[in-house]
């Protein structure tokens, strides 16, 4: 089949919408046209073609650009509007060149000129042909990939890669195995975020089979979560083939048989039928290391070769006849707390020298030799002993211990977990009864003893009406759902109280707001709304570890400086603070933490850090400012050491703008 022949049997299925004001040059064209398209609808003007264009189904537009009453690019921008996957040529003369920018910021797909050429014409119809075979295409993949996902999202562990091993599809449960969201996971390659632990040859036989034979490939992978759990699933991998025998696609089912591959089913089944069960949870202090270092045949060498010296050192005294091997690094034993109860001093002195003894004990696995650490939870509390185990083991990786007694942890989450739902409760009501308020605290010039600045507070009015400080509420709040509300609100008081003053407002903000898409979209309509009180607003950046995004803090803050904002570093000279995110931030302010400042009457080293911090400020031109000013002793030796501003009770407490 020759091109030509290749272009009509395409263009010959399309409707076409032909917008051209000129009489003559509308007729001449026409003719030609009809020749290469099924259908053509004819528009003498932008207005005309739009109005065409919402009544008929259009498969390609072809405009002129000047035209009266709407322009051809008008047009075509209105278009996109409703279809902007819609093929557009545009006809232009010479005189015309200014339009082709702009013509190109549309995303036009080709241009004919003045008379037309035929075989320009050919050339562009090639183009528009092609596209519109891959959009037909991509529709269809997108049939296909609907009735997978209907057949296998109730039962299977579902990705789709293309063949580039980027993730095109998954399903919840996939999500939930690997932790990762699918905005996470969907235009990102597979083996950046998915890990795998197998040896070199499984992974062979596995490209080898759907590569190259392009056959289906099914056996058991252990698969890695974003947290570290380790999981076994029954893996099925079929490559999906075009006619032409090409793979498109690769599509993943998979089940998840861990259980069946471990131990973990025993110990419930233990727990549950041991009378008053006493439980010691091991896990290797250093396990995520191992499998970083190690394949995985020589990390399960490792784990079974620590569970048989476990095994090998277990003490008739500690009343445990087996040690059940979970995976991860983690180990159970389980047994009766009779003996626990008549003598805890000497039970935990035989556990203990337990531990010491694995400690002391070095494997060999694969020519490696590994020195075993270990930590231990001790738990007893009936059904929930394997709640409170694992809860042991989180609090000893946290702080970075080696034995704990976990007992009744189980219960104090759960409690905890009580109060942390009347907390949410309290807040939502809150909400919902305007009860989120603003309060503001003066911050002093300390050569002045003026007010020049008001630092604006969250507030909560509970039902008893207690004002209750963020103390109560709001670390809790930021792990549930309305703390985006509450920062909103707190925002719209704080520019609110911009018109009741003429002097600097201070508000907080935290990595998580600014992080936050909708939270810095309602930051700069309000800036946007008080482009005259910018100058008085600084934002206070609330210094903090879990920082995930600092390239998004650096702009916001280049953003928001432009419109006249001052930037702030609360609690700055403890925690986290570092020079480093000074030169990032560029601040105009620093508050010195609190913690310095309470105690400099008394404390050689804190007065030495805050003059230190003061004396880089003036290098610096940043202004200080100190909190938690609660007398004048401290507020004349902060006045002595420079620092510019003062706030605290000895000032003024937090209060509603209405007292102020």
């Amino acid at each position: 089949m020759s091109e030509v022949e290749n272009i009509l049997q395409h263009s010959k299925n399309l409707q076409v919408l032909y917008v051209e004001d000129n009489k003559e040059a509308r007729e001449s064209t026409l003719g030609i046209f009809k020749q290469f398209f099924k259908d053509v609808i004819v528009a003498e003007d932008g207005e005309d073609g739009l109005d065409k264009f919402t009544s008929h189904k259009v498969d390609l537009v072809i405009s002129d650009i000047n035209m009266p009453k709407l322009n051809g690019l008008e047009m075509v921008e209105e278009i996109k509007k409703t279809q902007e996957s819609i093929p557009v040529l545009i006809l232009s003369a010479h005189n015309e060149m200014e339009y082709f920018i702009d013509s190109i910021k549309l995303g036009v797909d080709g241009y004919l000129l003045k008379p037309i050429d035929i075989s320009q014409l050919l050339d562009v119809l090639s183009k528009v042909t092609s596209k519109l075979k891959f959009t037909q295409e991509a529709q269809q993949s997108a049939s296909i990939l609907q009735q997978y996902k209907e057949i296998t999202d109730k039962s299977s562990i579902v990705s789709i890669i293309d063949t580039n091993a980027v993730i095109t599809y998954v399903n919840d449960a996939f999500c939930e195995l690997c932790e990762y969201s699918k905005d996470e996971l969907i235009g990102n390659n597979y083996h950046n975020i998915v890990k795998y632990k197998q040896p070199d040859d499984i992974h062979k036989d596995i490209w080898n089979t759907i590569q190259i034979k392009k056959d289906i490939w099914h056996g058991v992978l252990k698969f890695i979560s974003r947290n570290g759990k380790t999981h076994y699933l029954q893996t099925t991998i079929k490559p999906i083939l075009d006619t032409d025998n090409n793979i498109i696609e690769l599509i993943a089912l998979r089940y998840d048989i861990t259980h069946i591959m471990n131990p973990k089913t025993q110990l419930d089944d233990v727990l549950k039928s041991t009378k008053d069960p006493l439980l010691v949870y091991l896990k290797l202090e250093d396990y995520l290391v191992l499998e970083e270092l190690y394949d995985n045949t020589t990390v399960e060498q490792i784990q079974d070769k620590i569970s048989s010296c476990i095994n090998a050192h277990l003490l008739e005294e500690c009343i445990f006849n087996r040690c059940y091997q979970l995976g991860n690094g983690e180990y159970a034993l389980v047994g009766s707390n009779k003996r626990y109860l008549e003598d805890k001093e000497s039970f935990l002195s035989n556990i203990k020298a337990f531990q010491e003894s694995i400690k002391d004990s070095t494997i060999e696995a694969n020519s490696i030799s590994y020195d075993i650490s270990i930590m231990m939870s001790l738990a007893l509390e009936g059904p929930q002993v394997l709640e409170s185990a694992k809860l042991g083991i989180q609090e000893l990786l946290k702080n970075k211990h080696d034995f704990i007694i976990s007992s009744n942890f189980a219960q104090l989450k759960h409690e905890q977990a009580e109060k942390n739902m009347e907390v949410i409760s309290m807040v939502k009501k809150a909400i919902e009864t305007c009860k989120i308020v603003s309060y503001f605290q003066p911050i002093v010039n300390n050569q002045t003893k003026q007010i020049e600045k008001y630092e604006s507070l969250v507030r909560l009015i509970n039902e008893e009406g207690d004002v209750l400080s963020p103390y109560f509420f709001l670390d809790v709040c930021k792990r549930g759902k309305y703390y985006s509300q509450v920062t909103a609100i707190v925002l719209e008081h704080s520019f609110h109280a911009l018109k009741h003053t003429d002097i600097d407002i201070s508000i907080n903000l935290s990595a998580l707001d600014i992080e936050k898409d909708s939270t810095r979209e309602v930051l700069f309509n309000l800036l946007d709304e008080h482009q005259d009180y910018t100058k008085n607003i600084v934002f206070e950046l609330l210094e903090d570890e879990s920082v995930k995004d600092f390239e998004t803090i650096k702009i916001f803050i280049h953003d928001v400086k432009k419109m006249g904002v001052k930037i702030a570093i609360d609690d700055f000279g403890s925690g986290y603070s570092n020079f480093e995110r000074l030169l990032h931030y560029q601040p105009d302010i620093l508050k010195i933490d609190g913690a310095l400042v309470k105690n400099i009457e008394t404390n050689a080293y804190s007065r030495s850090v805050v003059k230190t911090i003061v004396a880089f400020a003036e290098e610096q031109n940043i202004k200080t400012v100190a909190e938690y000013v609660e007398n004048e002793e401290i507020f004349i030796i902060l006045k002595e050491l420079g620092v510019n501003y003062s706030q605290g009770y000895y000032f003024g407490k937090p209060l509603p703008i209405e007292a102020l």
